[in-house]
């Protein structure tokens, strides 16, 4: 994947101890004086396998943007609540130490870290901390309860129907939501990003889909390793246009744009 710059990596601890790694641009002059935009990016429920991410991560970097991957464990007592939420706080602390601006988050998450992302946004106020500027979901499913809020999207966004329309519960708005789905993914099939859209576009978000040709792995420049036991990094074709699509999708999103052109008709 060819990319303008080189990316930095720094390894810093959270709060609770878990590890996060965090993108940089090498080069931040063009950033503005609040500094670059700000992507946390989640991976999904292979405990601890931030490192999955890195592909992603450090190509997303690349091109300009801050990016922190933390780990956590879905196998926690909450399912990994505390962790993702943890992880949410110390972004907003400590992005500017690492050259980036908590005022332009873009929260993304891979397979169930999509759901999770998701949540923040159409459960109004789960974590007590400013609602991100954008969410990228990535391979996910949004019909299951998010680990974030023990809510399910889909759910969340039929409230905000109940509730009235776009302002939704307490007045919040919506923010915008890009989803990036694998059309050879059987893990989890593309018709669930389909239908999030759908759902999303009917109840006034501004909302954008894109579908690429690769699988569940492969939408993170990845592939799944027996061996292993996890997803390593790919460089097949169909892996590299994947992750070219998410990174992509997470650029546009730090800048507000959907793409609201190719929703699905479902």
């Amino acid at each position: 994947m060819t990319t303008e710059l080189v990316a930095t990596h720094t390894l810093v601890h959270g709060a609770n101890g878990k590890a996060v790694d965090v993108y940089g641009p090498g080069d931040v002059s063009g950033s503005g004086a609040g500094g670059a935009p700000v992507v946390l990016l989640w991976h999904g429920t292979g405990p601890d396998e931030r490192a999955m991410m890195a592909p992603v991560a450090r190509a997303a970097a690349a091109r300009g943007l801050v990016v922190f991957v933390p780990d956590w464990r879905s196998d926690a007592p909450d399912r990994g609540r505390a962790h993702l939420l943890d992880s949410l706080a110390h972004v907003h602390e400590h992005a500017a130490e690492h050259g980036g601006d908590a005022g332009r988050l873009v929260v993304a998450g891979w397979s169930a870290g999509a759901g999770a992302a998701a949540g923040l946004v159409t459960h109004p106020e789960p974590s007590g901390l400013p609602r991100p500027s954008a969410v990228v979901g990535v391979a996910g499913r949004y019909d299951v309860p998010a680990r974030t809020t023990g809510r399910a999207p889909l759910d969340d966004l039929a409230e905000w129907a109940g509730s009235g329309g776009p302002g939704g519960p307490g007045g919040v708005a919506p923010v915008p939501v890009r989803l990036v789905h694998g059309t050879r993914d059987d893990t989890l099939d593309s018709v669930s990003s389909r239908r999030f859209a759908a759902a999303l576009g009917r109840h006034g978000w501004p909302v954008g889909l894109e579908e690429v040709p690769t699988d569940h792995a492969g939408v993170v420049m990845t592939r799944f390793d027996p061996a292993a036991g996890r997803c390593v990094p790919d460089t097949a074709p169909h892996a590299v246009e994947g992750g070219r699509t998410t990174v992509r999708a997470l650029l546009e999103a730090s800048r507000g744009l959907v793409r609201p052109g190719i929703l699905p008709l479902v």
